[in-house]
């Protein structure tokens, strides 16, 4: 059977007006394969198979640390992401590219 994966694209408003530092389309990578893009303050829901499955969120080089995440049988699983919000984290990205995309689940 399949579920759902639902990834929304969004930064807090309480942090710096939400603002974001890495601008553009997002890639959503599911298992190591990309299956959609994702644009600021967009949601992308896809069907994955039941079970255990990494996501990370890229543009580029840069990256979000993966995650791994379980969906059970008709179940949905949802993530927020977001760019860079503050100075020091985009240039830490520079040297440390899968900090550059906040990816948290909800």
């Amino acid at each position: 059977m399949s579920s759902t994966l639902k990834v929304t694209r969004r930064v807090p408003k309480v942090l710096v007006g939400g603002i974001e530092l890495r601008r553009g389309r997002f890639d959503i990578e599911i298992d190591g394969a990309t299956v959609a893009s994702l644009g600021h303050k967009e949601t992308v829901e896809t069907t994955v198979e039941t079970g255990k499955h990494t996501l990370r969120i890229r543009k580029g080089r840069y990256s979000s640390q993966t995650r791994s995440f379980e969906v059970t049988d008709g179940g949905t699983v949802e993530f927020r992401c977001n760019g860079a919000r503050i100075w020091p984290t985009y240039v830490l990205s520079l040297i440390k590219p899968d900090v550059a995309i906040a990816l948290q689940e909800e």
